[in-house]
């Protein structure tokens, strides 16, 4: 190997170290265990179809019980997160962002304020597409 690769196999491990540590700090409630789960479903052989299978991998060295444990009372803070997986990004890379617009239906909410009609990508009686009540969006940036 020549010094290039060697130097680039450094930053490479660099950039993941840094990446691993922002992901923790991120970690409010729980961390260890969040961050063994994180690694656990990273590292699965194949596509994970249970939580007691994930509590069977190497990487998580706690029981099912501390599984259970760490998503019922785990925390994570949204911003870290968005901010480390952000900084993982190649210089100029633009920013994408994905929008979840989604109707919070009342029909029987008649006197609620602000309440209109919504796209409703179902309908039992197959005639109306809309349906009353709130349509609302969320999208987030970090810079």
């Amino acid at each position: 190997m020549n010094s290039l690769e060697d130097q680039a196999r450094a930053e490479a491990i660099e950039r993941l170290s840094q990446f691993r540590r922002s992901f923790y700090q991120g970690l409010t409630r729980r961390a260890d265990a969040l961050f063994e789960l994180a690694k656990a479903v990273l590292c699965a052989d194949g596509p994970v179809s249970s939580l007691v299978a994930l509590s069977l991998c190497p990487e998580f060295r706690r029981g099912h019980g501390g599984l259970y444990d760490a998503l019922a009372a785990g925390r994570i803070a949204a911003e870290p997160l968005q901010d480390a997986l952000i900084a993982t990004l190649p210089q100029g890379t633009p920013l994408l962002f994905a929008v979840d617009v989604t109707p919070y239906p009342r029909p029987d909410a008649e006197c609620s304020a602000g309440r209109g009609h919504c796209y409703a990508a179902c309908r039992c009686d197959g005639t109306r597409k809309t349906i009353p009540g709130w349509s609302y969006s969320v999208a987030r940036h970090s810079a």
